[in-house]
């Protein structure tokens, strides 16, 4: 475990030495210096390239027609039944509508109050026992007794009845008869059917007739070029050496791009900026090497505002190499919202000017 220990403290202290011995020698107090690579040396060579090779082509010549114009019937003759409907008239027919007769009234019997004397009984006669004699000299009751045959007056009785005064009779009253009429249609005239001709109807088609045919010719068609420039290799750099610069161009500095939203874009404006801010400084310290640092504001995701503030910086540095830059000079680094200048991060209200001030892009030279 020392013996770990040990190499590690002697591995430390010699990458020490050689970085010591790696800084610029006899630096000024108070003067900044960057590493600056000799860059290799290009030189623009024009060359040729097919774009595409000669090849026939087959050119088609289309068919020709000529336009013919041909009468034609386009409805046959024919004949057609008219029919002539049947003719009516009008009358007025009167009828019955309900016949006389007469209206009987019953005048009910009168009666009066009477009676009737009824013979319930008739009158006879019946031989009845007297009673015995007060002077009669035997011994037997009935020796001394009579018979009389007597009469007996009938019985009546009398019943109150209904007499007739006058019988039932009816009452007639006459009804008068009504007439109606009503409206018959009368026929005059039977349908009949008549025939008429129907004559053809002709049109006028225009059509197309083949005059000759399509056919093909052959052409040949040249072959195309393209003049590419390329850069050439003429002498390899990589030589470091330390050069003085000002302080302030190893500090971040301000880049006023004014990006539109949610774009990394260069507008016209911001071209004009990098020619007046960045190409001066990449002119006057050749080999030294140039950061371009994007950054969004905390609003978005982080990994939508890594990928915009990566795209920003690269449009820069793009924009440079087209101007010439060599691109081995140039770093591109997006840090999305990672290095807020102010107190906005996520759930922090904040205003649209503090806001701002996170959207930047920046610049220092670097080793």
């Amino acid at each position: 475990m020392r013996k770990i220990i040990l190499g590690v403290f002697i591995i430390l202290v010699v990458a020490n030495i050689n970085a010591q011995q790696d800084l610029p020698q006899n630096p000024e107090p108070g003067k900044c210096y960057v590493r600056c690579t000799t860059p290799d040396v290009y030189e623009n060579q024009t060359v040729q390239v097919k774009i595409t090779p000669e090849y026939s082509k087959l050119r088609t010549i289309p068919a020709k027609y000529e336009t013919v114009t041909e009468r034609v019937i386009v409805k046959e003759a024919s004949k057609k039944l008219r029919v002539i409907p049947a003719k009516y008239e009008t009358t007025t027919v009167t009828f019955v509508k309900k016949q006389k007769a007469s209206s009987l009234k019953v005048i009910p019997a009168k009666l009066g109050n009477g009676s009737e004397t009824v013979e319930i009984k008739p009158a006879y006669a019946q031989w009845e026992l007297g009673s015995p004699a007060p002077d009669c000299a035997s011994s037997n009751p009935d020796d001394c007794r009579y018979w009389c045959y007597k009469g007996y007056p009938a019985e009546f009785t009398t019943i109150p009845v209904k007499t007739l005064g006058s019988d039932a009779t009816t009452n007639t009253t006459p009804i008068s008869e009504q007439s109606g009429s009503y409206t018959k249609r009368v026929l005059v005239e039977a349908a009949r059917v008549v025939e008429e001709e129907i004559p053809a109807e002709y049109g006028t088609i225009t059509k197309t007739v083949l005059v000759k045919d399509a056919y093909t010719e052959q052409v040949t068609v040249p072959a195309t070029f393209e003049e590419v420039t390329k850069e050439v290799l003429t002498q390899k750099g990589g030589l470091t050496t330390w050069k003085e610069v000002e302080c302030s161009l190893v500090e971040y500095s301000a880049l006023p791009i004014n990006w539109n939203l949610g774009s990394s874009t260069l507008t016209s404006q911001a071209k004009s900026l990098i020619d007046t801010r960045l190409m001066p400084v990449l002119a006057n310290n050749p080999g030294t090497k140039m950061e371009i640092a994007s950054h969004t504001d905390a609003r978005g995701s982080r990994t939508s505002n890594k990928t915009l503030s990566d795209k920003r910086a690269q449009s820069v540095v793009t924009y440079l190499i087209s101007k010439g830059v060599n691109a081995s000079r140039l770093v591109a680094n997006g840090y999305g919202e990672t290095r807020l200048k102010n107190r906005c991060a996520d759930g922090v209200t904040c205003t649209e000017r503090q806001h701002a001030a996170n959207r930047r892009t920046e610049f220092r030279l670097i080793q």
